[in-house]
Order: C-alpha cells, then structure tokens, then sequence
C-alpha cells in the first residue's frame, strides 16, 4: 500500500516550520504523521505531496490522498487501509482521505478526530495528540523500571522509559498526562517533570530543567532552564536558563543562554502574529503565544523575544533590545538592523552543526537553502 500525505495546500499557513517540510514531517506529540502512519500501518510506502522545492527530499508517490492535516489512530488507518477505489473518506465534511478519482463519499463515524488547523495547533492540541500517541507506542509493552533515586507523582502506568535512556534525581509528576521517555534519553539529576511529556529518542533535559506540560522535546534536543506548552521538532538546543512557553521551535536551532520569550501580552489581550498566507500581522483568537523559529536560527545570549514572534529559517538575533515580531530567513538582526545571512557562509554553519549529531548536510538540503535564500 502507498499513501500519499498533502499539504492539501495550506504549506505557508504552518510556516516557518514548513519552509523546510511538508506538514507531514511536523512533530506533535511524539511522532511526526509520516512516523504515525508508518506506525498504524507498517507495510504502507509513505510519500509526500508538497511544494516542488521539497520534494525532492520528500518524494512523491501515486498512493492512496491522504490530508496531513488530520492525526490518524488505530480506527482510521483501518478505514483508510479499506478504501475502495474511486471512494472517499469524511470527517465533519473535511476530507481525509481519498482513493483515487471517484466521488463516493463515506462519513467516518468518529467526529473527534484532531486536526490541525493552524500554526498554533501544534501546542494547542499537543496534550491530547500527546496522551493519543502514549497509548500507540506503549500498548502490550513493558517500561525500564525507574530509578529509586527519583520520585515519581502519579499513576506509574502513565510513565513509559525506554531501552537506555537514564534518569536520577528527577522529579517527575504524571497527574495531568504521560511521560514519555525515548530510548537513549536522558534526565539530569534536579530536573522536575509534569505530563503530558515526550522526551524522544537521545533527547537530554538538563539539571534543574522545569519542564511544564502539554510539552514535546525532539530527538536529540539539549532542554534545560524552564519550558511550558512548546514543540522542539528535534535537534535543537535550549540548554540554559531563560523561560519559553507556547513556543514551536524547528530543527537545527540554538537558543543562547538566558534568552526568554514572552508568551501573555501585558494587557492580556488576544495576540497577532505573522502570516506567511498574508504577509502580515493577523490577529487570533489566543491569549498565549510564545516563539516560533524556524530551521537554523539561533538567539544570542540575554535576547527577550516579543509575544508571539516569528523567526524564519537561518536567522541570527542577537540584538540588546527587543529584536522585530517578524524576522524573514536568512538575516542577521542586530541592535544596528538587519542584514542579510550570505548563503555560503550559512550553510557552512549548518554543515558544522549538523555534523556534530553525526547528520549530513545533503544536497536536497542545499536545494532547499538555495530556494530559501532566493525567496
């Protein structure tokens, strides 16, 4: 079987994050919907349908439409797995999936399916994709026995370790949500826990890291000072003091010590934040809102970051005062303004850091640079 995963053509509507992906290779909760699929239905071939610049880091395939908007479960993928040909799949009147030309129409039974809707979603939904995909990775499986040397709050079935991750002296609360612990993580003595959590696959939390659910930390991210509500897609490092919360944080990106960003407004009034749809400051319906960075960009130390920024993909901000709600790709943004990120030297950069997680930098990868920096 072959399953094709769309944008269903809403690419810039999760932007930056997109900018570098198709919505499918999105992290929430603790898979991606490539690795959800691919989980709910081993055998199937999963292809991507996406902007053209990316698709040739995420290949197309000629499978069953699927909207990668929509977080399958166990009950979906088997209705999608028994799609006729010419049949499609509704929830709500939002097509999920469709098996080749054909206008018969078939309601999933099941109207609370998640769908992500917007940008803000990946946080906003976060807790019940979180506790969704606890069950789907640890159903019929046993946990490594946690440490006496650490102190567990809450139900012990809701805390699953896997095969060589390490945890001492740590706190961890699973009252409100699982934790989730991937193989080769680790927990640093001091570091105090409240579900739902997924600390995926080599993922560290620093010494006295505080880390508030609904929260989703990466394969290989380095997390520490204190963290609410926010996605780090994987590979990124926050590993000292300074507050982030609702945040969407990319791969490959580093945050430099202390840098804080706000997620309330002071006159706690519902926030706007940058549209790459409109190329504008839009408002929504959120009190809370913290920063989403894309791919490669980093923060100096001490740099406090506006309610609800939005920061392109390889982007440096390391001004002294309060750097723009908006900062494009590939800039450099400093107390003296912006200038532009020369390619060369930017993908030498990701090259290094890359290469540090034993991750090539691929020629699909400069392709994507290449089309960033043009656009």
């Amino acid at each position: 079987m072959k399953l094709l995963l769309s944008d269903n053509q809403l690419h810039l509507r999760f932007a930056p994050l997109t900018l570098t992906r198709p919505l499918a290779a999105l992290r929430c909760g603790l898979y991606t919907n490539a690795e959800r699929w691919q989980q709910l239905l081993p055998s199937a071939e999963i292809g991507f349908e996406t902007e053209a610049y990316l698709q040739s880091k995420f290949p197309h395939n000629n499978g069953i439409w699927i909207n990668a908007q929509v977080i399958p479960n166990r009950q979906l993928a088997r209705s999608v797995s028994q799609l006729k040909t010419g049949e499609k799949l509704y929830v709500n009147e939002v097509l999920v999936a469709q098996n080749g030309a054909g206008q018969d129409k078939i309601e999933y039974p099941d109207s609370n399916i998640i769908i992500l809707e917007n940008r803000w979603d990946l946080y906003l939904k976060n807790a019940a994709v979180l506790k969704s995909d606890f069950s789907l990775a640890c159903d019929n499986r046993k946990s490594q026995v946690l440490s006496a040397s650490n102190r567990l709050i809450g139900p012990a079935d809701h805390l699953f370790i896997e095969e060589g991750a390490r945890i001492e002296g740590a706190i961890l609360n699973t009252h409100e949500g699982p934790i989730y612990v991937g193989k080769n993580a680790e927990i640093m003595e001091g570091a105090m826990l409240r579900g739902p959590l997924a600390i995926m696959e080599g993922a560290v939390v620093k010494m006295g890291a505080k880390i508030y659910g609904a929260t989703t930390i990466g394969p290989e991210c380095r997390i520490g000072g204190e963290v609410s509500n926010s996605v780090f897609l994987g590979y990124a490092n926050k590993g000292h003091d300074g507050f982030m919360g609702n945040a969407l944080i990319g791969e490959w990106c580093n945050l430099g010590a202390d840098t804080n960003c706000s997620n309330l407004k002071n006159n706690y009034g519902k926030v706007n934040t940058y549209s790459y749809e409109t190329q504008q400051q839009v408002p929504t319906n959120e009190l809370f809102m913290g920063l989403t960075l894309g791919d490669h960009s980093k923060s100096a130390i001490n740099v406090q970051f506006n309610t609800a920024s939005v920061v392109g993909v390889c982007s440096n901000v390391f001004c002294t005062h309060f750097p723009p709600k908006f900062v494009a790709s590939f800039q450099w943004v400093s107390d003296e303004g912006n200038e532009k990120y020369d390619l060369d030297k930017a993908i030498e950069a990701a090259t290094a850091m890359m290469t540090r997680r034993n991750v090539a930098f691929s020629p699909e990868d400069r392709q994507i640079f290449e089309f960033l920096a043009k656009n």
